[in-house]
């Protein structure tokens, strides 16, 4: 199930919201702790890094919990291609208040991400039933289980590279992933999903908005790694995700 709307991808629909909070990583390649907050860490995970500890070798949350003490429990987590942001909640009481803002969609998350590919619709939302395939791929579906919704805007950038501005409203495996892909866009160097070959897999997360304890939070954290997002630095200063008008939510079906 597809949708759009003629909007323009730069136009604010609503010209208060505020700005995001401007973050960066020491070093790029190594984990990062950008804030510390009494109930959560907001951190950065490099490209190619495992989220959790796989065959020995240690992952992001290995890394975080060398840099803070106590009981961490990531909110939401990132594919071993994505870079950016990571929302980690400090206790069970915080990590259960987390889950179910991300449960009713009360945080917003916002990625970038980069095709060679021109997309079947420049914006618009890609929504359907997630599906394993073969080898550990997902595939979008018809069907109403494991709905996935992914809301998204695309801006040229020259030497036939596109930005993508997603949204995704849910959170499953690979879904940014399999979004792109349905839109005839797979992501710059991501292999599994039929990207062209690249110094990295071109997806990252790049804000996080929400509401804690009556104080509203917004964070970015430009890309920075990646020859090819270079192309996208001047773009993205330009653009707020929380002024656009984004494109329709279709309702989740009833299985």
């Amino acid at each position: 199930m597809d949708s759009s709307t003629p909007h323009s991808a730069t136009e604010p629909a609503n010209p208060g919201a505020q700005k995001a909070q401007p973050l960066a990583a020491q070093d790029p390649a190594k984990v990062d702790i950008l804030i510390r907050h009494p109930d959560f860490l907001l951190c950065h995970k490099p490209a190619g890094m495992s989220f959790h500890r796989e065959a020995g070798t240690p992952g992001f949350m290995d890394a975080v919990r060398e840099l803070a003490d106590g009981e961490l429990n990531p909110v939401h987590r990132l594919d071993r291609i994505t870079s950016g942001l990571v929302l980690v909640a400090r206790g069970a009481d915080a990590a259960r208040q987390f889950g179910a803002l991300f449960e009713s969609r009360a945080i917003a998350k916002y990625y970038v991400a980069l095709s060679d590919r021109k997309p079947a619709r420049k914006q618009g939302t890609t929504a359907g039933g997630m599906a394993p395939g073969r080898g550990g791929n997902w595939r979008l579906t018809r069907e109403a289980d494991q709905h996935a919704v992914t809301q998204f805007f695309s801006y040229g950038l020259g030497q036939g590279l596109r930005l993508y501005l997603l949204r995704p409203l849910t959170g499953r495996t690979h879904q940014l992933r399999v979004a792109m892909k349905s839109l005839g866009a797979p992501i710059l160097g991501d292999a599994r999903y039929g990207g062209a070959p690249a110094d990295r897999g071109y997806l990252h997360a790049w804000q996080l908005a929400f509401d804690w304890q009556g104080q509203r939070h917004a964070y970015a954290l430009a890309p920075q790694q990646g020859e090819q997002f270079a192309s996208a630095t001047t773009l993205l200063t330009q653009i707020s995700p929380e002024a656009l008008h984004w494109p329709s939510r279709p309702e989740t079906p009833r299985g």
